[in-house]
């Protein structure tokens, strides 16, 4: 979160913001696009900056700066990308209920309690108001003092959730110094697969995640059932 903040003329709040988005390879695959097409008309659409980590880790941090209404249409389109590829998945699948858009979010430990609020108070609104599915980490990201935050519904739910979600952080800044999350290089041939194995329920959306059936989530352990985000991920080599 950043510090250039004043009034719009529509009376809206006009800030300059840095968001870290934590995402699998097959997920910047698609947002680079063939020859760095897709992410090229992302940045000239948006107007929004976006930088994608080096490195041959599963994972890689996205990292989108600019005006709010830029932010907001970044977001805009990585998510309807993400549902296109979803949509495109399921053409050649037995699935039939369509999973949603899900994307991961990563912001300094120290802000999260106002973002889940009193009671859990703040997270139930954005979740009420905007119809998108709000989960904050119960722990740290490894070596680092964030969190990750998962949101997931339509695009259109997505965007709205990111615009209350930096309303809230933008009014409780963090505290203290913050030790950012980079991803670790993954041996070649590991997989860390948190589906249950055993069930025929479990599918993968490439670029997405693995949503295991809703039974199937009782035969899991307590910590995983602690880490929402940690019961769907499916890591692909």
């Amino acid at each position: 979160m950043s510090d250039k903040e004043e009034m719009a003329s529509d009376g809206s709040l006009n800030v300059t913001l840095t968001l870290r988005l934590l995402m699998h390879g097959k997920e910047v695959g698609s947002i680079i696009g063939k020859k760095g097409e897709t992410v090229k008309k992302m940045r000239e659409e948006s107007g929004a900056r976006i930088n994608i980590s080096e490195g041959s880790s599963p994972e890689r941090i996205v990292t989108i700066t600019g005006p709010t209404e830029g932010i907001f249409r970044a977001f805009s389109m990585i998510a309807q990308k993400f549902e296109e590829d979803i949509t495109a998945a399921m053409t050649n699948s037995n699935v039939t209920s369509k999973p949603p858009v899900t994307l991961r979010l990563v912001f300094p430990g120290s802000q999260c309690g106002s973002l889940i609020g009193k009671g859990g108070s703040k997270i139930k609104e954005i979740r009420e108001t905007t119809g998108a599915q709000v989960q904050v980490a119960g722990d740290m990201l490894p070596d680092s003092t964030e969190r990750a935050v998962t949101i997931s519904g339509t695009p259109q739910a997505i965007t709205q959730c990111v615009r209350h979600i930096c309303s809230v952080m933008l009014e409780s800044p963090p505290k203290g110094a913050t030790i950012p999350y980079r991803p670790k290089v993954i041996p070649a041939g590991t997989h860390a697969v948190l589906a249950p194995q055993h069930s025929a329920q479990a599918f993968a959306i490439p670029g997405q995640y693995a949503f295991a059936h809703q039974d199937d989530w009782m035969h899991l352990p307590p910590q995983v059932h602690k880490s929402w985000q940690y019961l769907m991920i499916l890591l692909a080599a």
